[in-house]
């Protein structure tokens, strides 16, 4: 992944304190936010004591841009963010996207033909201009509120560059519809998945949360070994071995918790916090 034409790379910050990693990327869902999806103030205070300190912080979210403002409010602060799972990196300082890789409209149609045919009752949504707006067909289930997604029908969906594309069958049991779509398309797309039943998300090939994060890391001329990762499910997994520390929340994913060095408390207890607070205090 390369920063899109005409775009500025954020700045190389300053070296941290001694002992300290130069760049802290986290998850969101299950792993920084607690019950209710929302940053606690222990959490975004323990953040912002290491980007004081000089460390970048980053997040890593398989969300689009959309659905983040919410999420900088409550941090009370915009960091760099890794969105859709890698496809999108996004300064919402300048509320513009750096780099944006999608699955081009003739795979995307490839990819939803061959699902059909292996599950019909699947649906689909698509995340794209790059994450800016999402489209969904009909039956796909609503969440509360404004979540940035319009009625489409299928074809509609394959018109455009796909950053990120989901599959739902909310009757099919996760890890063995995981496997079923990985076995229909993985030569079309990289397959994941985060912890909703019948749930699968897919991007263009080579693209995951690890890719993106050594891009943004390489930008900042940050090696592997200078970078810590907090996660919790099979997406966060390329990013955890990449990155020189790897730590998973006590309620991660079996995948997630094999990929890390160390397992911290769990999301509503903190645990990205507690961690953090422990590095800055020189007990870690």
């Amino acid at each position: 992944m390369n920063y899109r034409r005409g775009v500025t790379p954020p700045p190389v910050p300053r070296n941290p304190l001694p002992g300290l990693p130069r760049l802290i990327a986290t998850d969101l869902d299950g792993t920084l936010l607690g019950a209710g999806g929302t940053v606690s103030a222990r959490n975004a205070a323990a953040l912002h004591r290491a980007a004081r300190a000089g460390v970048v912080v980053l997040l890593v979210t398989g969300r689009s841009q959309h659905r983040l403002p919410e999420i900088y409010s409550q941090l009370g602060a915009r960091y760099l963010t890794i969105c859709a799972n890698g496809g999108v990196v996004y300064d919402p300082v300048g509320e513009r996207v750096l780099a944006c890789r999608p699955v081009d409209p003739d795979r995307v149609r490839q990819v939803c033909m061959r699902l059909r045919e292996r599950v019909p009752e699947v649906v689909f949504a698509a995340h794209v201009e790059c994450g800016g707006r999402v489209l969904h067909e009909p039956g796909w289930p609503r969440p509360g509120g404004e979540d940035g997604r319009a009625p489409a029908a299928p074809a509609d969906l394959t018109g455009s560059p796909v950053v990120k594309l989901q599959a739902r069958a909310p009757e099919r049991e996760p890890e063995s519809f995981a496997a079923l779509v990985a076995d229909a398309v993985g030569d079309l797309v990289e397959v994941t998945r985060q912890g909703y039943r019948g749930l699968v998300e897919m991007s263009r090939r080579g693209v995951t949360k690890g890719s993106a994060l050594a891009t943004v890391a390489g930008g900042l001329t940050i090696p592997a070994e200078d970078v810590l990762v907090f996660g919790d499910m099979p997406n966060d997994v390329p990013m955890m071995r990449w990155a020189g520390r790897s730590v998973a929340v006590a309620n991660a994913h079996v995948e997630a918790r094999a990929a890390a060095g160390e397992v911290t408390l769990s999301n509503v207890r903190d645990g990205v916090a507690v961690y953090v607070e422990r590095l800055l205090d020189g007990r870690a």
